[in-house]
């Protein structure tokens, strides 16, 4: 795991993860402002082929609103990304900003409990896909 995601790997195939993922995301309270089609838009723009891939852009607007009240430079940094990347026709890895990443930027004890909140969101996300690995 690198130091700025959350990851988990799922024995799922990508567009089922992809749904998997919303639904979690919006268990924590997140909905999805932005969606990117990586693997789309790199074979538009460069034509060039890559795993199918998306981000998205998950928001909690509490906690949102918290951050930007006390670090209004942090938006540069919003919404949280999370990727859903293919790694083969049955495997598909999720991963997530750290939002303790987010610390290195702003030396901020207010935005310090919005990114601990953000982050037991967040792995709470991935644990409960976690839970559903062997489940078909």
């Amino acid at each position: 795991m690198n130091s700025y995601t959350i990851t988990t790997t799922l024995a799922r195939p990508y567009d089922v993860a992809v749904e998997m993922v919303r639904e979690a995301l919006g268990e924590q309270g997140f909905g999805i402002l932005t969606e990117i089609d990586l693997k789309a838009t790199l074979k538009t723009k460069l034509d060039v082929d890559v795993a199918p891939q998306v981000i998205l852009g998950a928001c909690r607007p509490a906690l949102a609103y918290e951050a930007l009240t006390a670090e209004p430079s942090i938006a540069a940094v919003l919404p949280c990304n999370v990727v859903v990347r293919a790694l083969d026709e049955d495997t598909t890895i999720v991963e997530a900003f750290d939002p303790d990443a987010m610390m290195g930027l702003a030396d901020n004890d207010a935005l310090s409990a919005v990114a601990a909140d953000a982050k037991q969101r967040i792995t709470a996300t991935l644990t409960s896909l976690d839970s559903l690995k062997g489940d078909n």
